[in-house]
């Protein structure tokens, strides 16, 4: 029974072992993905801010700017793009709304993003998009992949339509989570003419003018390193009209600037929202590969200990040689003793 039990203890370890690498290097590229019909709402405020008052075309400052950022999954393009794709793709269809201080919109500017689920690369295919634009998307934008690494990514910037690197900046600790920091600079850039507006001004009459817009940002995010969602996202963000003297009196009038930062409400759902997905990462990455581990040398060495109890003779079982009793008493006479001749 020790020897039949051994073997099975023996089966179970060269199971998880097995299973260590199988749940890290196998299962987990296969089933962390993102969900395709994920809805998400981010609003950021700057306060104070600087903004153009289009009724006089004048900036003014003000107490305070809103912006509300909301991502929706798009199910049925998903699964278009996936029977041409092969892979599990996620369609985000973004939306930043941009509202003044009297609740009335600045603007507007919808973005449809197309990615693979596992890994965050962007899928090119029809529909990919940034105000209505077709665009080409390098590198990551919104969300950074499952176990970022400590290294620069390449992010899409919607306003000038390409693609710079984000540089790593160090680990820092925020709200209780170890997280990647990460900042990209665009320096000034002639930017589209959003294609909303609070007032309507037609397109010829804006090349007439030589009207032009302009724009720089320094980003800064806090990532997770586990799920790769950002925890905590701000801007410094700026935005000019150019050769503006034909229609406002001066060359270059400040459309918006200020410190643009998360509202503190949407930072606490985030990081409660990452903390409850990152478990699930680090149970295929982590937990599971390391418990199989540790299971398999407990169950080998358990295997090996029940095999050599049962290689032991069992207790009063004498096993050696028997020992010499001698002559018994009914014996005659030995041999006679051989003696060297004289």
């Amino acid at each position: 029974m020790r020897r039949r039990a051994s073997l099975v203890l023996l089966a179970f370890a060269v199971f998880f072992v097995a299973m260590a690498p199988t749940m890290r290097w196998y299962a987990f590229p296969r089933l962390a993905k993102i969900p395709p019909n994920q809805y998400q709402e981010t609003v950021l405020e700057a306060k104070p801010a600087t903004l153009l008052d289009y009724s006089t075309l004048k900036a003014e400052k003000v107490d305070k700017i809103t912006i509300v950022q909301t991502l929706k999954g798009n199910v049925e393009e998903s699964k278009k793009i996936e029977r041409d794709a092969g892979r599990d793709v996620v369609v985000w269809d973004s939306l930043s709304y941009v509202l003044g201080p009297d609740g009335k919109m600045v603007s507007k500017i919808p973005e449809r993003y197309i990615f693979d689920a596992h890994t965050q690369d962007p899928v090119h295919a029809t529909g990919e998009t940034v105000d209505g634009d077709p665009v080409r998307r390098e590198g990551i934008e919104f969300k950074w992949p499952f176990l970022t690494e400590k290294r620069d990514y390449q992010y899409f910037d919607a306003q000038t339509r390409t693609s710079a690197p984000i540089h790593y900046k160090g680990t820092r600790t925020f709200r209780g989570l170890e997280v990647y920091y990460f900042e990209q600079t665009i320096p000034w850039t002639k930017v589209p003419m959003p294609k909303t507006m609070p007032i309507d001004i037609a397109p010829d009459v804006l090349a007439k003018t030589g009207l032009t817009r302009w724009y720089s940002t320094k980003r800064m995010f806090w990532i997770d390193p586990v799920t790769g969602a950002p925890v905590n996202g701000e801007e410094i963000h700026k935005e000019e009209l150019r050769n503006a003297r034909a229609l406002m009196g001066q060359d270059t009038v400040t459309v918006f600037e200020g410190h643009v930062k998360m509202r503190e409400d949407y930072i606490a759902y985030v990081v409660d929202l990452v903390e409850s997905n990152r478990l699930m990462v680090l149970m295929l990455v982590s937990y599971l590969p390391w418990t199989f581990t540790v299971l398999a040398v407990l169950l080998l060495a358990l295997s090996f200990w029940l095999e050599a109890r049962s290689r032991r003779p069992a207790p009063g079982t004498d096993t050696g040689p028997a020992p010499d009793a001698g002559p018994g008493p009914d014996a005659g006479p030995g041999p006679a003793p051989v003696t060297a001749p004289v």
